[in-house]
């Protein structure tokens, strides 16, 4: 194989940290004297041949990119068929990486950027084409197989275990006389990672949250509204954490939006958060505030987790070293290797146990009322959130992060109008 080109590409919901993945990607690849092209938007950039030159960038601005959250060079959510039903594409997407010697494919994102890594290689070892794809993870669902957790939860985690906590001393004084339940939204469409980790925000079953609400159990509106009653008849006041994803048990969502599905066939959700303070207020009576931290939740970089940004910045430089030493079709996976003290390494794991798997909570994490975490998923969650990551401030007294000038390249071929 020769030194060639290494492209790299972001995809889906962006993270606090997935930025720090690009600049250890881009600083190793520098190291080794391979030049890096960025897909613009991910993956259409490249059927786009819409290419970033990084080699344009200075040494100071990749290195800024590790504090800058956001997508520093676009993502987007493309799904990409099976070989046969998307044959054009991906033969497309071959005719960009010839065009530009690209030798190595790097690609940021979860599960289904995970499925579109496994059929690039596959499609240029059909066509005998020398190229490595490395799949590179991220999602703060953290629902990926195989690894133990994912670069951008645990920062994801703690913005959420600190906003549960910081509210619920909110709701606490003013329960009196005001608010008496207070409902969080958390995402989560299968997996309820997110939404348990605001558990780490109390510490005993009365700390807030009271109650967390997780896909992995089906919802029950009856015990709910009956758990909630009986917290407020105890505490004083109730703080729920649900995520977006729960269903009941005939499989229905119920923050299912109605507006149909996106780009990866997902359904469009919205409002659990609003619909469980509607029936709240309609059954019970107490006045009721919610919040749907949305964004806010994946883009938190001034909370973010010091464990997380070094495991975003480790998946990066290995994903460029397994690369380069010729391995295909794989993935570089946190390995946990102790507890306490919590230990972890790096390894290459099949892109085949990857793609299109979901990891969701164990049972052994969810408490056995349903409504909240178990010791063993404290063990599990508390080292992710653990530290703080740097983040140089300005004097106007925000972060100072930086934008790229993501000066693209001489396109080659003709215009893709697919």
């Amino acid at each position: 194989m020769s030194q060639g080109t290494l492209l790299y590409a972001q995809s889906g919901g962006v993270t606090a940290v997935i930025n720090a993945t690009a600049a250890a990607v881009i600083g190793e690849a520098r190291a080794s004297k391979v030049k890096v092209l960025a897909a613009r938007n991910g993956i259409l950039g490249a059927l786009r041949e819409d290419l970033i030159d990084t080699t344009r960038e200075s040494a100071a601005a990749i290195a800024a990119l590790a504090h800058t959250p956001g997508g520093a060079f676009g993502s987007c959510r493309y799904k990409l068929k099976s070989l046969d039903a998307d044959r054009a594409r991906y033969e497309r997407l071959l005719q960009v990486f010839k065009a530009h010697d690209v030798r190595y494919f790097l690609y940021n994102g979860g599960n289904d950027s995970a499925d579109t890594a496994l059929k690039v290689s596959q499609l240029a070892r059909t066509f005998g084409y020398p190229l490595a794809c490395i799949g590179v993870p991220k999602t703060i669902d953290n629902d990926l197989a195989v690894t133990d957790t994912c670069p951008g939860f645990g920062s994801a985690a703690k913005y959420t275990a600190v906003s549960v906590r910081e509210a619920a001393l909110d709701v606490a004084a003013m329960a009196e006389t005001s608010t008496r339940v207070f409902i969080y939204e958390a995402m989560g469409r299968h997996a309820g990672w997110l939404a348990a980790a605001a558990g780490l925000a109390g510490e005993t079953a009365d700390d807030a949250p009271q109650i967390i609400l997780l896909p992995e159990r089906a919802y029950d509106q009856a015990a709910f509204l009956a758990k909630v009653k009986q917290v407020v008849e105890k505490v004083g006041f109730c703080v729920v954490v649900a995520s977006e994803g729960i269903h009941t048990a005939d499989g229905r969502f119920v923050a299912d939006a109605g507006s149909g599905t996106d780009s990866f066939g997902h359904t469009q959700l919205g409002g659990v958060a609003s619909h469980l303070a509607a029936r709240v207020k309609d059954q019970l009576g107490y006045k009721v505030h919610w919040t749907v931290p949305d964004y806010l939740q994946r883009s938190a970089r001034h909370i973010a987790s010091r464990t997380d940004w070094e495991q975003a910045q480790a998946v990066g430089k290995a994903a460029v070293q397994f690369a380069l030493k010729g391995q295909n079709s794989v993935m570089p996976v946190i390995v946990r290797t102790s507890d306490a003290p919590y230990r972890w390494k790096i390894e290459a794991a099949p892109l085949s146990k990857i793609a299109n798997r979901e990891k969701k909570l164990p049972a052994g994490f969810i408490r056995r009322d349903g409504f909240g975490i178990t010791e063993r998923a404290r063990i599990y969650l508390q080292p992710l959130i653990r530290g703080e990551a740097p983040l140089p401030y300005g004097r106007d007294g925000l972060p100072k992060y930086v934008t790229l000038k993501n000066v693209a390249v001489a396109k080659k071929l003709v215009a893709w109008e697919g």
